[in-house]
């Protein structure tokens, strides 16, 4: 039988409903602690789910109250740093929500803690567990249309959702590209090297900050990636997930975010140099990935590093590249430059 983690969740807020019904369904995990500045919505937590644990306002006490060898942060942006590095120095390993800290600062100390500690934080990137994305990887790595060079990403939605989202900054590179920009480091597997962004909030909005950009990055295998995004487009939308364009020395393969990816590929004939177009064949992604979607499946990439004593898959060495995308197009809106990243 796998290892029983025992679990301290902090952070009370709407995230934490999602960590605490992936957490029951597991054997692997049991939650011995709910932590939060307002006690009350602890206990309101705990109650709801039928919790038979305690509840604190302070971390530290409840890992040394409870014996915890792991902590879910769901807290707010700001609060991450203090919580991830305050639980790794009591010991604990940390899974969290992104971003993994408010600054690059911050994320390369909770780095410098988790080597000190031997600890780790993983973070949650749900959106890159799906058998479509996977298939894509594969259909990329596997060299199909040869080596990437230009990443085609739009993501084009209109949510209404109230709240502090509307009063944001930069609600949508904030709080929703990093999954894209994640995705486009998981699909090619290279890392940024500049930015320029272009972020603005066009007509019609009912933002208060920038609800659109344009990204242009530079990527460490020599490949260019085009972010182009709106929380304020309505009608005929993009899948949560995007519309990808990847195009190859070979060919192009594409993915609408919800049905299987495929790619058009160069047939191999003597006489194609001579057509002004020449032909391709469609070639489907093979869909052998077989596990679980979304947070579940995040939730056993996760676990599973921790008994093989491995970093995940979404460890905060990987992810800080994914973040300095996001603050990385921040800081070149605001100054109108590109932005190298590194």
């Amino acid at each position: 039988m796998n290892k029983q983690y025992r679990i301290v969740v902090a952070g009370c807020g709407g995230m934490a409903n999602v960590w605490i019904k992936a957490l029951l369904k597991r054997d692997d995990a049991v939650i011995v602690g709910l932590v939060d500045v307002h006690i009350g919505q602890a206990e309101k937590i705990r109650d709801a789910y039928g919790l038979e644990c305690g509840v604190n306002t302070e971390l530290g006490r409840a890992i040394v109250d409870t014996g915890a060898d792991l902590v879910i942060d769901a807290t707010i942006p700001d609060s991450h740093f203090e919580i991830s590095t305050n639980a790794m120095k009591h010991g604990c390993h940390v899974f969290g929500e992104k971003p993994m800290a408010a600054t690059m600062d911050q994320a390369r100390k909770i780095i410098e803690t988790a080597d000190a500690t031997s600890r780790s934080l993983s973070v949650m990137q749900n959106r890159r567990y799906d058998a479509n994305i996977r298939a894509l990887r594969e259909l990329i790595s596997s060299g199909m249309i040869g080596s990437p060079g230009m990443i085609n990403a739009d993501f084009f939605l209109g949510p209404h959702f109230g709240g502090f989202r509307d009063v944001m900054e930069s609600p949508l590179i904030l709080d929703m590209a990093i999954h894209t920009f994640d995705q486009a480091r998981f699909i090619i597997g290279a890392d940024p090297v500049s930015v320029y962004c272009h972020e603005f909030n066009p007509k019609g909005s009912w933002y208060k900050g920038n609800a659109s950009a344009v990204c242009i990055y530079e990527m460490s295998d020599g490949s260019v990636f085009c972010y182009r995004g709106s929380w304020c487009a309505e009608g005929a939308p993009t899948s949560w997930e995007a519309d990808w364009r990847i195009i190859g020395e070979k060919g192009t393969a594409i993915w609408d975010g919800v049905h299987t990816p495929y790619a058009e590929v160069l047939l191999a004939d003597d006489s194609a140099e001579k057509k002004f177009i020449r032909d391709v064949a469609r070639i489907e992604a093979p869909m052998d990935w077989n596990g679980k979607p979304g947070h579940e499946g995040c939730l056993d990439e996760m676990f599973l590093a921790l008994r093989e004593g491995r970093p995940a898959e979404t460890d905060s060495r990987d992810n800080i590249h994914s973040m300095a995308m996001v603050l990385g197009a921040i800081e070149s809106a605001k100054s109108g430059q590109k932005v190298m990243l590194g």
